[in-house]
């Protein structure tokens, strides 16, 4: 099934909480969904007979700080990437999150792997998943501060006496 076709079925499902279908210009086609219906669309793009995407390839996210658009320097995305292994298709699906309050309903009940690669968009871009089962750092010290792969991160210029040269 073609992510267009997937594209097409959300819609008629979920309605306006899915975006409209953008031919992707440059790089991997992905469709938009809105926050409040994201964990129902990955449940059932987990669970519908057509469609069966069995397996959680990453979940990531992207700072658009600095990309065109004035809306743009205020968002971040967190991206889901599937993959089914019982239908040969894939798809990938971005939420849009508000910056200064980035929460999004997490999916690691829906597939277990989302748990590292949750904690991962959490660590380094500061996504908050709702409902996750353990979300704390994964890669910094808990006390570190701030999250590193922002664009307007800044570098402390020492952690615990030890200087960052």
């Amino acid at each position: 099934m073609t992510m267009e076709t997937i594209h097409a079925l959300l819609r008629e499902r979920f309605g306006e909480a899915i975006g409209e279908w953008p031919p992707p210009e440059t790089g991997d086609p992905w469709i938009g969904v809105k926050a409040e219906a994201y964990h129902d669309v990955a449940r059932f793009l987990r669970d519908d007979p057509a469609l069966k995407f069995d397996y959680l390839r990453l979940v990531s996210a992207v700072d658009w700080m600095g990309s065109s658009g004035a809306e743009s320097a205020e968002r971040l995305s967190s991206v889901l990437h599937l993959y089914s292994f019982a239908r040969d298709h894939e798809v990938t699906i971005a939420v849009d999150l508000p910056r200064d309050a980035a929460r999004l309903a997490s999916v690691a009940d829906l597939w277990p792997a989302a748990n590292w690669h949750e904690r991962e968009a959490y660590d380094m871009m500061g996504i908050v998943y709702e409902g996750h089962p353990d979300l704390r750092r994964i890669l910094l010290p808990e006390d570190w501060e701030g999250h590193p792969l922002r664009k307007d991160y800044v570098q402390p210029e020492e952690y615990h006496g030890i200087p960052n040269v």
